[in-house]
């Protein structure tokens, strides 16, 4: 990796797309400061701060997403979380509606249109978020009440929201990597030295050296372990064989070339992690927000259940309950997400078309259920890695009562846009390096 980004910096253009890159960071983190206006930051913190004890892992996933552009109140509040929801909803909607569908198979053009269309969508879901904020924190927001305070703050998530957008797609034009996984990754990393001061304040602050040694020696290892584990979850693959026969055009026999098609073990990515824990997080945050979480009886020990924090606290296993349908949550998104991005049934007739087939099995219906078969025990291995890497910080947050913003969801996307990038990076480096076979 180090290699990759010392010859880098030795190719002019591949160094003038990292400090293009570089510097729409910058903006980011800069604008990720400046408050909205009209807002009155001591009482909203001190109404964060009493959401956060009730609510404390829906507000913390939310506040890493955003890189603490929420907690600053900043314009970049909303993050990138409308785009990759309208995102979700356009892959969604390709497969729901024919028209879409015929969008996405027309090839460049299609998918322009599909972007400008996702474009608008973020832009509305932006205005709906951005609206909802400003009612439901209006006590605690505001220095004047008024319509035109309203007016103010869904201008500025709104528009803020629209700007980063345009980041993440200057990024991917005219920058290195995916801009919008490159956004999303930065705020979650500049939540990271806060995060490791939280806990060395807890674990080695004020403790005997050998203490403090073994908690800082216990945060290592499972932040180690937790980067190996999504390292080989994300470069894991099924390889099912394909054989293309021989076929005559013209005077030329060509064709009879082996191939494969790839399943990554880990087909849904982290969408079903992030489905889950925002379903799990939902009906809390919504209490929190109309003032109506319970604090005794038979609701408040469901609202507790629906918190990682206490999934793993040792004085009450009553609430591990909430870890087995977080992952019964998980397996579900996990197959339900797949069946929708991957068809069989249209990888196996295009194998037809194409003259290709999977040695052993005939072509056809047969290779779709012999797909359809493999893929499950893809998805099921893959869902397994996924739940084990995020429990482990559930497990150690829970056990040691150690709260950070960032987990294995975090680490997942973390490790997974770094691989992608780097990978862009080495194969244009490859491309600017290529001499030619009769240079010499």
């Amino acid at each position: 990796m180090f290699k990759t980004l010392r010859n880098a910096f030795k190719v002019e253009d591949v160094r003038r797309k990292l400090f293009y890159t570089f510097m729409m960071l910058i903006v980011i983190r800069i604008g990720s400061q400046v408050p909205v206006p009209g807002a009155n930051m001591d009482n909203f913190k001190n109404f964060l701060s009493s959401m956060q004890n009730n609510a404390g892992d829906a507000w913390a996933l939310f506040n890493a997403m955003t890189g603490g552009s929420f907690e600053n109140l900043s314009i970049f509040a909303l993050s990138i979380s409308p785009y990759i929801t309208s995102s979700i909803i356009m892959q969604l909607l390709t497969i729901a509606i024919p028209k879409l569908e015929e969008l996405q198979k027309d090839g460049e053009e299609g998918r322009k249109k599909i972007a400008e269309i996702t474009r608008y969508v973020t832009v509305a879901l932006a205005l709906i978020q951005s609206i909802a904020m400003a009612i439901g924190f209006q006590n605690n927001l505001y220095i004047e009440e008024g319509f035109f305070s309203i007016v103010q703050v869904v201008v500025a998530f709104t528009a803020g929201s629209a700007v980063l957008m345009w980041i993440g797609e200057q990024i991917t034009e005219k920058g290195i990597g995916n801009g919008i996984s490159i956004v999303l990754v930065i705020n979650i990393i500049s939540r990271i030295p806060s995060d490791m001061a939280t806990l060395y304040s807890q674990f080695v602050s004020g403790k005997k050296l050998a203490m403090a040694g073994l908690a800082a020696l216990i945060i290592l290892a499972v932040i180690l372990i937790t980067v190996v584990l999504v390292v080989i979850l994300q470069d894991a693959e099924r390889r099912i064989p394909v054989q293309y026969s021989k076929k005559v055009q013209g005077r030329k026999m060509v064709g009879g070339q082996s191939s494969h098609i790839p399943l990554k073990i880990n087909t849904a990515g982290v969408i079903p992690v992030i489905f889950a824990s925002s379903l799990m997080s939902f009906p809390v945050v919504i209490a929190n927000l109309i003032g109506k979480n319970p604090q005794s009886g038979f609701w408040m020990h469901v609202f507790k259940g629906l918190q990682s924090s206490n999934w793993c606290n040792p004085d009450n296993w009553i609430y591990s309950i909430g870890l087995l349908v977080y992952i019964l949550l998980c397996v579900f998104f996990a197959y339900f997400y797949t069946s929708i991005t991957f068809n069989p049934l249209e990888v196996a007739d295009n194998m037809k078309k194409q003259g290709g087939f999977i040695p052993g099995i005939r072509p056809g219906k047969p290779t779709s259920d012999y797909l359809t078969k493999i893929l499950n025990y893809v998805i099921f291995i893959g869902v397994v890695g996924l739940i084990i890497i995020c429990v482990i910080p559930i497990i150690f947050s829970g056990v040691f009562n150690a709260r950070v913003s960032f987990g294995g969801t975090s680490l997942i996307i973390i490790v997974s846009v770094s691989l992608e990038t780097m990978k862009q990076l080495e194969s244009q480096l490859v491309v600017r390096n290529y001499k030619g076979f009769l240079k010499k």
